[in-house]
C-alpha cells in the first residue's frame, strides 16, 4: 500500500510547485480539491517540499512555502518554476509505445492516441521524426488483437484459414468463444457455422481475420474443450490408421498421440486415429517414401494413385 501512495505522491510533489506558482495564495481547499488529494494531505506535502531544494541545505538553496493559514504561496522555488520536461530518451520512448499503439487494429480511442502522439512530437522537436522511429506490428500481435476485440465485443469473425489436413485456403464465418495457447501454439477457439461445431484454428494459420457487424451466436449447450489430455482428443468415431515410419520421420509417434507403436528394427509401425484422412494424405505424399500406409487399404490405394499420377505428370514435361 505504501508504494502505491509514493508512486501516487512522487508526480503530485513535482508538480506542486509550478502549479502554486502560477495561482499565488491560492486557498489550501482549493490546491486539495484540484489535486484530488484531502486536505491533511496536501499540507503534509508541502511540508515534505519545505524540506526539498538544491545540495547546501541552507538559506537559499531549499524551496520556502508559506502555508500555515488557509492559503498557500510560494516564496522562492529552487529552480522548480516549469514542469520538468522530457529528456531526449523519454520522449522517444515514448513516441514509439503511442505508434505502436496507434497501428494496433481494432482500438476503440484511436482519435486520442493520435491526439496525444501529434503533441508528444510537438514538443520533443527534432529529437525524433519518421526516419527515426518506424514501428510495424508482427502479423501475429496484429491477430491477437482482433481476435480479443471480437470476443470482448461479442462479434462474429469472418476467417480466411489454411487448413493443413486439405492442404487448401479458404474462408469461413466463427463465432468465436476464446483465444488460449497449448503446446508452444495459440489457438482459436470458435464455433464454424460452416462445420456446424466447435473447431481450433490455429493462429499461425490464420492468414486474415475481419470483425463482422453481427453479433456472434455460440449454442448454449456448447462447452469449452477440455484441454486436461492435450489439444487434440482421437473418439472412437475417427478413423484409425496404421502407417510405417522410417527413422527420420519417427517423431510423429512423439508428436501424435498413437494407439500403438511397434518398433521393427529401425522402422517403426504405428497405429492411431485421425479427424481427416486428408492429414494422413499430406504427410505420406510429402514423406518421399519415408512413410507408408498400411491401413486402411482404400486410404493406401488413393494415395498411391494419385502419387502416380504426379509422377506421369512429372514425366510428361
Amino acid at each position: 500500500m505504501a508504494a502505491t501512495s509514493n508512486e501516487e505522491r512522487l508526480p503530485r510533489l513535482l508538480a506542486l510547485v509550478p502549479y502554486l506558482q502560477a495561482r499565488p495564495g491560492i486557498s489550501v481547499a482549493d490546491a486539495a480539491a484540484d489535486f484530488g488529494v484531502s486536505e491533511a494531505q496536501l499540507r503534509r506535502d508541502l511540508t515534505l517540499l519545505w524540506m526539498c531544494g538544491l545540495p547546501g541545505h541552507g538559506p537559499g538553496d531549499l524551496i520556502d512555502l508559506s502555508f500555515e493559514g488557509d492559503s498557500v504561496s510560494v516564496i522562492f522555488d529552487a529552480g522548480m518554476s516549469r514542469p520538468l520536461r522530457l529528456t531526449g530518451e523519454e520522449a522517444l520512448a515514448l513516441v514509439v509505445a503511442l505508434r505502436t499503439l496507434a497501428e494496433t487494429p481494432g482500438l476503440a480511442d484511436s482519435d486520442a492516441i493520435k491526439s496525444a502522439l501529434a503533441k508528444v512530437e510537438t514538443a520533443a522537436g527534432d529529437v525524433v521524426d519518421e526516419s527515426t522511429v518506424a514501428v510495424e506490428l508482427d502479423r501475429g500481435e496484429q491477430l491477437l488483437v482482433v481476435l480479443h476485440r471480437a470476443i470482448a465485443d461479442g462479434r462474429a469473425l469472418r476467417l480466411r484459414y489454411y487448413s493443413a489436413s486439405r492442404d487448401e485456403t479458404g474462408e469461413r464465418t466463427v463465432d468465436p468463444l476464446r483465444v488460449f495457447e497449448a503446446d508452444g501454439r495459440t489457438y482459436l477457439e470458435a464455433w464454424c457455422r460452416q462445420a456446424e461445431g466447435m473447431r481450433l484454428f490455429r493462429l499461425d494459420r490464420i492468414e486474415d481475420a475481419r470483425v463482422l457487424e453481427e453479433a456472434a451466436h455460440i449454442p448454449a449447450d456448447v462447452q469449452p474443450r477440455d484441454l486436461s489430455g492435450g489439444v487434440f482428443r482421437p473418439a472412437s468415431e475417427h478413423l484409425l490408421v496404421v502407417l510405417r515410419l522410417s527413422p527420420a520421420y519417427a517423431w510423429v509417434a512423439d508428436y501424435y498421440v498413437a494407439e500403438e507403436v511397434v518398433e521393427e528394427g529401425e522402422l517403426h509401425r504405428v497405429s492411431l486415429r485421425v479427424a481427416d484422412p486428408g492429414w494422413v494424405r499430406a504427410l505420406v505424399l510429402g514423406s518421399a517414401g519415408q512413410v507408408e500406409v498400411l491401413s486402411p487399404g482404400w486410404l493406401a490405394e488413393g494415395i498411391r494413385a494419385e502419387a502416380e499420377r504426379a509422377l506421369e505428370q512429372y514425366a510428361a514435361k
